[in-house]
């Protein structure tokens, strides 16, 4: 359709039962997509023309359910994605030159014929684009050029991954205009992690990308690291009476890469004493026979975080199962049960060598306070030290838990999100 015939078909509310779906509300509620994607539109036109035949794509942020720390281990991970996402306006042009304009950004231009590693892009979406288109025609696949235009209100540093929903984002629109959409959300997820790595030039794993490609709860099994395994947990979250709220700590990230970088040395510490890559293939009743030669050979803190993977790893398949059994209660024990992990055996809550920060630490306790007679949850959320705690507030306490939060953190600072049973999509 035309750029101008679908801002009519949006106004009108031609699409609001498929917003209201992919974002997990009413269609009462959908004014405000309705308006986004309008200006989106706008803003595309004002870049590459008015008389344009049009697509429209998104791809959400995720957040971390369960699973703290276990996945470079090559362990279980519980994740689910949220009603924040990248959008983007796309169409296909005559050439070969991919154009990506991003709000607040400038403009990002590749060939997609040209397929080097290019060093001067690294740790820029430039190469993540081209990675992306790269890989693709590694698996036989042609790629032509298309003109888009993004915009997202994924929250920066706030653990939802902005950076795998954009992946995510620009795979899904060349699987869909140049692969027939053969490929599935694992294999688009895998494709941008591949970006990520060979042309960004950052070691992530898959569990960003994975959440944001499959959608809804997702568990992910990274056993198998060339083939992991990812399958939907059926659950509507909208009826379970709780929200879901992300609080940003205010805390600052910067000077802790050591602090993030020990947590799988260490692990790979104890891994290697049993001749092992990483904990995933170390047997557990093994590791508990020889936890007094690991104390004398590596100290305590390796052992701590290895227990902490085997009950982290356990624990994701328990929470997982509660889901499907719709027992929330049993759910939200195994979250704080999490929560507890991460705070006493994986001590990632705050680093050990700044102490009088501990915002993280703060927010934990206070959720505590507040929760812990209301039924409610409470976690450090994604690498921690830093960053974000993750929440499951009562609906009809979330106003005056927010107002109790928001006197310490900051107005603005928490987050009320829905998990979206969508992930990486073509809306239109």
């Amino acid at each position: 359709m035309l750029s101008a015939e679908v801002k009519t078909l949006i106004s009108s509310g031609g699409l609001d039962e498929k917003l209201a779906y992919i974002y997990a509300c009413s269609t009462a509620d959908v004014a405000g997509y309705r308006e986004r994607f309008i200006k989106a539109i706008e803003s595309f036109e004002g870049l590459y023309g008015a008389d344009r035949h049009i697509s429209i794509f998104s791809a959400p942020g995720r957040t971390e359910i369960g699973g703290n720390h276990t996945d470079h281990q090559r362990g279980r991970v519980l994740a689910a994605s949220v009603n924040l996402d990248v959008i983007a306006i796309v169409s296909q042009n005559p050439d070969t030159k991919v154009r990506i304009k991003s709000e607040g950004h400038r403009g990002d231009e590749i060939d997609a014929k040209n397929q080097d590693v290019n060093p001067s892009e690294v740790n820029t979406s430039r190469a993540l684009i081209r990675g992306i288109c790269a890989r693709y025609q590694q698996l036989g696949y042609t790629v032509g050029g298309f003109d888009a235009y993004t915009t997202s209100n994924v929250l920066t540093g706030s653990g939802l991954s902005s950076s795998a929903a954009f992946e995510v984002l620009v795979g899904t629109i060349v699987n869909e205009l140049f692969c027939g959409g053969k490929e599935s959300a694992l294999s688009i997820a895998q494709i941008g992690q591949y970006a990520e790595n060979v042309y960004f030039g950052k070691p992530c794993g898959l569990m960003d990308q994975a959440a944001s490609s499959v959608g809804g709860f997702v568990q992910i099994d990274f056993q198998d690291k060339d083939h992991p395994e990812a399958q939907k947990v059926d659950f509507d979250f909208t009826k379970c009476g709780y929200a879901l709220c992300i609080i940003d700590t205010k805390g600052s990230h910067s000077d802790l890469t050591p602090d993030y970088a020990a947590v799988p040395a260490e692990m790979k510490e104890v891994a290697a004493f049993f001749g092992k890559e990483v904990l995933r293939e170390v047997d557990e009743e093994e590791f508990y026979a020889n936890i007094a030669a690991l104390r004398q050979k590596m100290g305590d803190r390796c052992v701590l975080r290895a227990m902490h993977f085997f009950a982290e790893n356990a624990r994701v398949l328990e929470e997982a199962a509660a889901l499907k059994a719709n027992d929330f209660d049993a759910f939200k024990k195994l979250v704080i049960e999490s929560g507890y992990s991460s705070y006493m055996y994986l001590q990632n809550v705050f680093s050990a060598s700044h102490p009088q920060q501990q915002g993280v630490s703060i927010v934990l306790a206070l959720a505590q306070r507040l929760l812990e007679k209301r039924g409610g949850a409470y976690r450090v959320h994604g690498g921690g030290f830093a960053g974000t705690v993750q929440t499951f507030v009562p609906v009809d306490y979330l106003p005056e838990f927010v107002k109790a939060m928001e006197a310490v953190t900051g107005e603005g600072s928490c987050h009320n999100l829905r998990i979206r049973p969508v992930g990486g999509t073509r809306v239109l």
